[in-house]
């Protein structure tokens, strides 16, 4: 049996960075507690901090980022990263359209030839390294799972409006979030069929971009049922911006772990790191301790948020309408929403609307009598799990996690 608690952010980091000061005390033949005594004095850092940074993108014309059109009616322009604009689902379903779904791309999308894509499965945790072919994958038992896929930087510029301090990265509103139906082959069974050793700890998928982006995640979340490598999207095949020819699904977790273009993925007896665990996507800030060797705690699993399906800073007519708007959370339902008209002095509840999946979100509305004003609209989610949006949550400098109440303005005209 695996540990099922090493799908916990707080368990898997603390489990990883303890094992991970074992082994290197045991390289440099000193004490477990000799090597943290160094560390502390700041003479050791090095033996447990030798993670390589991201390498500098090289600059490409604004042109040949993206494959897909992305006008400015349906995003929010952030080179690379396109930002959906919540105004264009308050007439759709549940599902994000293709053409409408946020892009996040750290570089640009590579250009990938399905014919000549491998997969190579290898590293001490399997016994038969493989290399598989995109027939092979697509000729796997599927399955299809509806479920969101989140930027771990969605709400970043709320900290700005809380702290009066800009947080690094692009400046999201709630737009870095789309829901869709992922169907692919799960994860486990390219793992079974290289050989998976009982002994494997992390596994670590890599994409084919130009940085080769790469997470690493416990053995027991990519045996999940739902952790999988898609190869379609919502019906289509999976379009270039969104990870052809091949992704990583990893339900609930940050964006960054659901790899797009994998290429690679290394197996390892040993706990991972990648500067994707340790420089980036964890909690630098004076409310979170370094974990070496990362700077803060490694983020995995969303938490709640809430939108509305309207304008940002926009207009809308005077009148009785419904007010609509999604909330979700990365580990599991949505058990209620509130929605208070006049910036949190009274909440009233929403009404969810069917289906509400798992890690995926809930639609809601309430009746609004719009009279002409300056509003400052705001949700409350609270999840099956307990988890509820709070007034406000400690900064951090890269700006991930922002799952407070955030209040959405609006003009009735």
């Amino acid at each position: 049996m695996r540990d099922e608690s090493l799908m916990d952010e707080q368990v898997y980091e603390a489990a990883r960075a303890d094992e991970r000061v074992w082994r290197r005390a045991k390289t440099l033949g000193i004490s477990r507690r000799r090597l943290l005594e160094l560390v502390g004095a700041g003479a050791g850092a090095a033996a447990l901090t030798a993670v390589q940074r991201p390498p500098r993108a090289h600059a490409a014309p604004a042109s040949d980022l993206l494959v897909k059109p992305t006008p400015p009616e349906f995003f929010n322009d952030f080179g690379s990263n396109k930002e959906m604009r919540w105004e264009n689902m308050y007439t759709r379903g549940y599902l994000v359209p293709n053409e409408l779904f946020f892009v996040r791309d750290h570089t640009r999308t590579p250009r990938l030839d399905a014919s000549a894509w491998r997969l190579r499965v290898e590293g001490s945790g399997v016994t038969q390294p493989r290399e598989f072919t995109y027939d092979d994958i697509v000729g796997m038992p599927s399955v299809s799972v509806t479920k969101f896929i989140e930027c771990a930087g969605n709400g970043r510029s709320f900290f700005e409006t809380a702290y009066g301090r800009k947080a690094e990265g692009g400046q999201w509103h709630l737009g870095a979030i789309g829901v869709a139906e992922w169907t692919g082959v799960p994860l486990r069974e390219v793992l079974t069929r290289a050989g998976l050793k009982r002994s494997a700890r992390d596994v670590m998928p890599e994409g084919l971009d130009e940085l080769r982006v790469r997470r690493p995640m416990p053995a027991a979340k990519a045996l999940a049922d739902d952790t999988l490598l898609v190869y379609a999207m919502n019906g289509q095949t999976l379009p270039p911006d969104h990870g052809f020819p091949v992704r990583v699904l990893v339900p609930g977790w940050i964006g960054v772990a659901n790899t797009k273009w994998i290429g690679r993925i290394e197996v390892s007896e040993e706990p991972l790191y990648s500067a994707w665990n340790t420089n980036t996507y964890v909690m630098i800030g004076p409310d979170y301790k370094p974990q070496p060797p990362a700077k803060g705690p490694a983020l995995t699993f969303q938490a709640v948020k809430s939108a509305f399906e309207l304008p940002w800073d926009g207009e809308v007519r005077a009148g009785r309408r419904l007010l609509k708007g999604r909330s979700w959370s990365g580990y599991g339902k949505i058990a209620k929403v509130d929605v208070s008209l006049d910036r949190g002095v009274t909440w009233q509840p929403a009404r969810m609307r069917e289906p509400n999946l798992s890690q995926a979100w809930v639609r809601w509305d309430v009746d609004w009598d719009a009279r002409p004003g300056s509003y400052n609209l705001r949700a409350r989610g609270t999840d099956d799990k307990g988890h509820t949006q709070p007034a406000g949550v400690p900064f951090n400098q890269q700006g991930y996690l922002y799952w407070a109440v955030a209040g959405h303005p609006v003009t009735v005209r």
